[in-house]
């Protein structure tokens, strides 16, 4: 028998055969950086590939391809920086 405070702290099941890419920006170069993740589009990490590599990577995960985030998302904050922005902006 399960008791109250168990059932209260029960954990979200997460698909993990979900995957999502959120393309962010593509370099002159050729390179892509985007967003990947697994199971929940909020919590991710920032990979970059040749573009070439970006595509055959979407398909070999079969990815969703999520909405490219707008500066309207969300008002600017201490906490709204990327990892590539922390050479050029935040640890000069």
């Amino acid at each position: 028998m399960a008791s109250a405070s168990s059932s209260a702290l029960q954990t979200p099941e997460i698909d993990s055969k979900r995957r999502f890419v959120r393309k962010l920006r593509e370099r002159t170069n050729g390179f892509v950086e985007f967003e990947f993740a697994i199971g929940e589009p909020e919590i991710f990490v920032e990979l970059i590939l040749p573009r070439e590599d970006f595509e055959a990577f979407c398909v070999s995960n079969k990815a969703e391809i999520l909405p490219g985030k707008s500066p309207d998302d969300m008002p600017p904050s201490d906490w709204d920086w990327r990892l590539a922005d922390a050479t050029g902006t935040r640890f000069k």
